[in-house]
């Protein structure tokens, strides 16, 4: 990445939203009745797994190289409601390791906030 580094203080992309929503849609009622999530947005990056934090306030750094987003069915019996693995661009947060926390996203101004888990 050439210029400035891009500092993030903004409310998640919508469509990265839509993106880790397919992932986590709903699977179905679970015992006592309330819906239940099965597929949380997780990315893998140098055999390290990343789950977003929420925040929304750190700058973004250089480009590190891709990530993988795992494919998801948590309905097997609905194949439409599968999602595919895919890849999405990692990036360094700056003053922090990315052993620690990465940032994802198709551009530097989309990214989210990673930290392995």
């Amino acid at each position: 990445m050439t210029g400035a580094p891009l500092t993030v203080r903004r409310v998640l992309p919508a469509a990265l939203l839509v993106l880790a929503a397919a992932g986590c849609a709903e699977g179905g009622a679970a015992p006592g009745g309330a819906a239940e999530a099965s597929c949380a947005y997780v990315v893998t990056y140098a055999d390290r797994s990343y789950l977003d934090t929420g925040d929304t306030d750190f700058t973004v750094g250089e480009k590190l190289g891709t990530a993988t987003v795992p494919g998801c069915d948590d309905t097997p019996n609905d194949p439409e409601g599968a999602v595919p693995e895919g890849r999405v661009t990692a990036y360094a947060v700056e003053g922090t390791d990315p052993a620690v926390a990465i940032a994802v996203g198709d551009t530097p101004a989309e990214a989210i906030l990673m930290k392995v888990r």
